[in-house]
């Protein structure tokens, strides 16, 4: 199959909620940054009249779509974020439980992904809070977000001397997604979940001021070069609103996604496949194991390459472009990529599993 392979970034904020930019100009960072399109992911509300293509023929466009990131206000603790998308509708009237807010979402054809689910607090600032997800006596949700960037900033900021450097030199703050996120997903893999992944921004467009200096914290364009969620589409996007939400949010259902950690490199390209001994899919999809399934690893730049079932490494190569293995086992296979950026190995490239079972879907 000759996909057509999108990048863009599923979380962010305009001034609907608690954010600095508006649609308009959220669009346009984004098409400076190369994003192929947006989904506006507001708290509490989902913000009509603004999806469609932005830009000019001279500059290119970006679709721009919208979410919600839906929380219970009520909550001492404010934890439990669920990003909404496809549902057509403001879910905020569901938020007092999880699991009714994520039969809700099913229920009107939406999907529901559990936002920075294992987030911590800075320990060294008195009013910060964990975010995370905590109720985890629920089913039926269709992902997680696997790497938040806003999240993996706060697990880096030790104390405020580390902290101030790294946001006037971001390009060194983070290096992974977390772990207790990485290790939550390969057990629900584990127990036979279908579990899609993706990676965001969080964008906000933080101003900072003291005394006479002012700064925009981490940049909208900036973070939408970092952190970004590629999809696998069917064809090429047609330039209309309709068709194309579609077809994005036809790939994202089915998990025929991978994540990029821009800054370390440019990710396009990126395949995971599988052959057996009739069927050939890539990530998201299911194959069933037969006499054995042959999967194949394909990156666009030299990496140390992970193949990973349920946590358990099988497989892993050094200063490789590629990485070939026979899968024996059923099981979900998730691949990382790792690469040297500014002086230390960061994570580059997460991909969704593909599922080995005994029959095929």
């Amino acid at each position: 199959m000759n996909w057509t392979e999108v990048t863009g970034n599923l979380h962010m904020h305009t001034p609907y909620s608690d954010g600095k930019a508006f649609h308009a100009e959220i669009a346009r960072f984004a098409r400076k940054a190369g994003l192929d399109f947006v989904v506006v992911t507001d708290h509490n509300v989902l913000v009509d009249g603004v999806q469609g293509y932005y830009g000019s023929p001279e500059e290119g466009y970006t679709l721009l779509l919208t979410g919600e990131e839906v929380h219970d206000r009520q909550r001492l603790h404010q934890n439990n974020h669920c990003l909404v998308y496809k549902a057509n509708a403001e879910m905020v009237q569901h938020s007092y439980d999880p699991q009714t807010l994520i039969d809700a979402v099913n229920e009107a054809g939406g999907m529901t992904f559990l936002a920075h689910p294992f987030d911590k607090a800075i320990a060294w600032m008195p009013n910060d809070k964990s975010i995370g997800w905590v109720s985890w006596d629920i089913d039926g949700f269709t992902g997680l977000e696997i790497w938040n960037y806003m999240s993996s900033f706060k697990e880096s900021a030790a104390n405020p001397f580390i902290t101030a450097w790294y946001v006037l030199n971001p390009q060194y703050a983070i290096s992974a997604p977390n772990q207790e996120t990485l290790d939550k997903w390969d057990e629900l893999l584990a127990n036979g979940k279908h579990v899609i992944g993706i990676g965001n921004s969080d964008a906000h467009g933080q101003r900072f001021q003291f005394a006479f200096l002012k700064r925009t914290v981490f940049p909208y364009e900036f973070l939408f070069r970092c952190i970004n969620t590629h999809l696998l589409l069917n064809g090429p996007l047609q330039g209309e609103l309709e068709a194309d939400s579609q077809a994005i949010y036809s790939a994202l259902r089915s998990g025929r996604a991978f994540i990029s950690y821009g800054l370390v490199g440019d990710a396009r390209g990126f395949r995971f496949t599988a052959q057996g001994t009739s069927e050939y899919v890539t990530m998201g999809e299911t194959i069933a194991l037969g006499s054995g399934v042959t999967l194949q690893v394909i990156a666009p730049l030299k990496g140390r390459i992970r193949l990973i079932r349920h946590g358990e490494v099988l497989a892993e190569e050094t200063n490789v472009e590629n990485l070939t293995f026979y899968a024996n086992q059923l099981g979900a296979y998730r691949v990382e990529v790792w690469r040297n950026y500014k002086g230390k190995e960061r994570c580059w490239i997460l991909s969704n599993p593909i599922y080995v079972r005994t029959t095929s879907l």
